[in-house]
């Protein structure tokens, strides 16, 4: 399994696994479904919006009814099967952050079908992205061997993990019953943080159910420990949680704003949690957990170019040319100058709807 090419990479050497690579090709799989998804819900969002006149952002659910945004969501889940399996094979230090690959398929189709521009520091952070996966590839840790999901769930229920799971629960609260009904509509970072949040708990809860499947598969059956049913519980519960605020986020502002925050925020989030609970480092030298350090910096800032960049195209030119060169800043925009902003650059088969609804 896991234990081949273990000590090699454990010295920090270039050599991948075989489960390595099947982690890696999943998760780059995983990315371009993600990232197309983006721009097919957000079209169907938009045209749930115009024929319904309420908004997910608002608490609108018509998007439900509306073909597009399933087809968005079908290609998101297919995403996400692969995204599970890849965890499977591959350790989360290593997989999350190829999920890069989503941004730039997200950044060039939004250009595309959007008509959300990506210029020059919109492609150089696309190229930051990529560089800092290879980065991150190289010196990515093996996955350790487990033999039954009694041993995952010892590592989910050691103090430090345990008060790492009670951080998020507490702050998430706060963040949907406080902070949302507040600030949801006018700071981007409220419900991309209630994702993250809930995504990194998932990651765990989803590397821990697909172990326990792939045991399973391979002749050890984990079904019969209610270990696997609870991760399997968790998951469904995170996800749904993860949803619900990505389409709230998707549908109040740009595209261009919540792909990159919500990768940055997610990936980071969830490399903490897994090195806290699998202890990812363990084993690697100094120098390969360093680079995968700067791997993972040089990922997180090509994603933050990436943000900048599309959030600077997106506000008038009248406006301030300062604020979006600061990312504290940017976030602190007022979410009706980019719905505003959003509004004026309504695209034709927008219009078309309206017109339709006028007879």
């Amino acid at each position: 399994m896991g234990g081949g090419g273990g000590g090699e990479g454990a010295s920090g050497g270039p050599e991948l696994s075989t489960d390595n690579v099947k982690g890696i090709v999943l998760a780059l799989l995983s990315s371009g479904f993600i990232g197309a998804s983006f721009i097919i819900k957000k079209k169907g969002l938009r045209r749930a919006a115009v024929a319904s006149g309420v908004r997910a952002g608002v608490g609108g659910y018509s998007y439900l009814m509306e073909p597009l945004w399933w087809v968005g969501m079908i290609t998101m889940i297919v995403g996400e099967v692969a995204n599970f399996v890849a965890y499977a094979f591959a350790p989360a230090v290593l997989v999350t952050p190829l999920g890069a690959l989503s941004i730039i398929v997200s950044a060039v189709l939004a250009h595309f079908i959007l008509n959300e521009r990506l210029h020059a520091l919109g492609v150089l952070g696309c190229v930051m992205c990529i560089a800092g996966s290879v980065v991150i590839v190289i010196h990515a840790p093996q996955e350790q061997e487990i033999t039954s999901v009694r041993e995952i769930w010892n590592m989910a229920t050691q103090p430090a993990f345990l008060l790492y799971v009670a951080s998020v629960i507490v702050v998430v609260f706060v963040l949907v019953f406080y902070f949302s009904p507040l600030y949801g509509q006018s700071n981007v970072l409220i419900y991309t943080a209630i994702c993250s949040l809930m995504g990194s708990l998932s990651v765990m809860s989803v590397k821990a159910l697909g172990t326990s499947l792939k045991l399973t598969f391979e002749g050890t059956n984990q079904l019969i420990y209610p270990e696997t049913w609870f991760f399997m519980l968790v998951v469904a519960t995170c996800v749904l949680t993860q949803m619900n605020y990505l389409n709230k986020a998707l549908d109040t502002f740009n595209t261009a704003i919540v792909s990159p925050i919500y990768y940055v925020m997610f990936t980071t989030l969830t490399i903490l949690a897994s090195v806290i609970m699998f202890k990812d480092w363990s084993g690697q030298s100094p120098g390969s957990i360093i680079s995968g350090i700067c791997g993972l910096i040089v990922v997180l800032s090509g994603t933050i170019l990436l943000h900048v960049t599309k959030d600077y195209e997106r506000i008038p030119q009248s406006r301030s040319v300062y604020a979006p060169l600061s990312p504290s800043l940017t976030t602190r925009l007022n979410g009706e100058l980019l719905k505003h902003v959003d509004d004026e650059k309504t695209s034709d088969e927008e219009k078309a709807l309206r017109r339709r609804e006028m007879y």
